[in-house]
């Protein structure tokens, strides 16, 4: 077992004993999440996905999820949101689509109710991990070192660190939401921003989050999931902690601003008609 503060590799814990074959995830560089090769490569070797997910960081050792692929662990995160669907009917299908185009952006998912190919209800959903200052491709080295792994050495020894960018990760997630929510506000419909306990415990501190309703309420158009990630016997695995909830005018208190995003839902139901397909279909097995 590695001492070693990456705790994640492709979706494989670092920690536990019970992976046996190191050498051939990192050859395959799949990410278990998505059932394709890891998004995160180095931007000096293009052809090397770096594969980290979670690590052990701070005095306080708090595991925290770098990647946001990490969160699609079981597809909890859209299952926790289906209650948010008002308009679905049984007989509907439901669909997972990704990276819609709205004005400022996209979203990153949409959980869409829909029958027939036609969208019937949806709800928007965001992703939002912490992002690191520095770099942990040397602990990352040193990790597949320990782990028999063969592997650079001169790269393994650096000294150089990582870090956590907690105060632009917090402000960039906020003002995103502060563009996007009158969208979804006008049609009646939900956002959900999907993030960690630690994280959102930092926003609590430094921005104005007093407002927010705790337990949410069905009928704000903002809702924000909390998620811990729970350690047994070093397989981890992502919890539902609680749920707040607010709206357009919560989020400019949040901020000190105010928001002026709008577009038509025709396109926004155009786009996800267009992308819905079998590959698309939430399955749960």
């Amino acid at each position: 077992m590695s001492s070693n503060n990456v705790l994640e590799l492709f979706g494989y814990s670092a920690k536990s004993d019970n992976v046996q074959n190191w050498n051939g995830i990192i050859s395959d560089q799949n990410c278990v999440f998505t059932d394709t090769r890891c998004f995160k490569v180095r931007k000096s070797q293009p052809e090397i996905s770096i594969g980290t997910c979670t690590v052990r960081y701070g005095k306080d050792e708090k595991d925290i999820i770098i990647c946001p692929k990490r969160l699609l662990e079981r597809k909890q995160v859209f299952t926790d949101c289906l209650h948010l669907l008002s308009l679905h009917e049984p007989g509907n299908e439901f669909h997972i689509v990704s990276e819609i185009s709205i004005p400022g952006g996209s979203v990153d998912y949409f959980l869409v109710s829909a029958k027939k190919g036609k969208v019937k209800d949806f709800v928007a959903i965001e992703f939002q991990t912490l992002d690191t200052t520095g770099t942990i491709w040397p602990e990352r080295q040193r990790l597949l070192s320990d782990l028999g792994v063969e592997t650079n050495s001169s790269e393994s020894h650096s000294t150089k660190s990582f870090g956590m960018n907690w105060k632009m990760t917090a402000k960039t997630i906020l003002v995103q939401l502060h563009h996007k929510i009158e969208t979804f506000e006008h049609f009646n419909k939900h956002l959900v921003l999907i993030v960690q306990n630690y994280l959102l415990d930092y926003m609590s501190r430094e921005f104005n989050f007093d407002h927010l309703h705790n337990p949410a309420r069905i009928g704000d158009s903002m809702h924000i999931h909390s998620y811990s990630l729970e350690n047994n016997n070093d397989i981890f695995r992502l919890e539902l902690g609680f749920r707040l909830s607010t709206d357009a005018d919560g989020i400019s208190i949040c901020l000190g601003l105010q928001a002026d995003a709008k577009i038509e839902l025709e396109h926004i139901i155009a786009e996800l008609e267009r992308k819905i397909s079998k590959s698309t279909l939430l399955t749960l097995g």
